[in-house]
C-alpha cells in the first residue's frame, strides 16, 4: 500500500450558494464516503480547510492575507487514504461528493522521506 493526497478544489462557489438543507444533506454524503474509505482501511486522516489565511514569500520577508486563489483553484481540504497504486487511488476518488458540487480531487502520491 501507498499513501495519496487528495486535495479538494472549487467548490467554494457553490457551497455559497447552498442552503442549509441543501448543505447539511452533501455534508452527510461526505460522511458517508468518508466512513466507507475508513471501513475499507483507506481512509488516514483528512480535514477541511478555511479560505482564510497567510501566503509567505521570499523567505518569509512577504506576508500576504490570503490565499486568495480563484475559484476553481481555491483548496478547501485534504484527505490522506492508502491504495495500491495511483490507478486505485484515483478509483476511489471517482465516488467522491465533491463532483456534485462541481469541483474536482488532485491525485498527489506521498514521497516517504
Amino acid at each position: 500500500m501507498a499513501e495519496f493526497l487528495y486535495l479538494f478544489r472549487g467548490v467554494e462557489d457553490m457551497v455559497s450558494q447552498a442552503s442549509p438543507t441543501e448543505m447539511q444533506q452533501h455534508m452527510n454524503k461526505w460522511r458517508a464516503w468518508m466512513e466507507e474509505l475508513a471501513i475499507k482501511g483507506h481512509l488516514l486522516g483528512g480535514q477541511p480547510l478555511d479560505v482564510t489565511g497567510r501566503v509567505v514569500y521570499d523567505k518569509g520577508a512577504t506576508v500576504t492575507n490570503g490565499p486568495f486563489a480563484e475559484g476553481p483553484e481555491m483548496i478547501s481540504g485534504y484527505l490522506i487514504i492508502n491504495a495500491e497504486d495511483v490507478e486505485a487511488a484515483v478509483d476511489l476518488s471517482k465516488t467522491c461528493p465533491v463532483f456534485e458540487m462541481n469541483g474536482n480531487i488532485e491525485v498527489r502520491p506521498i514521497q516517504k522521506m
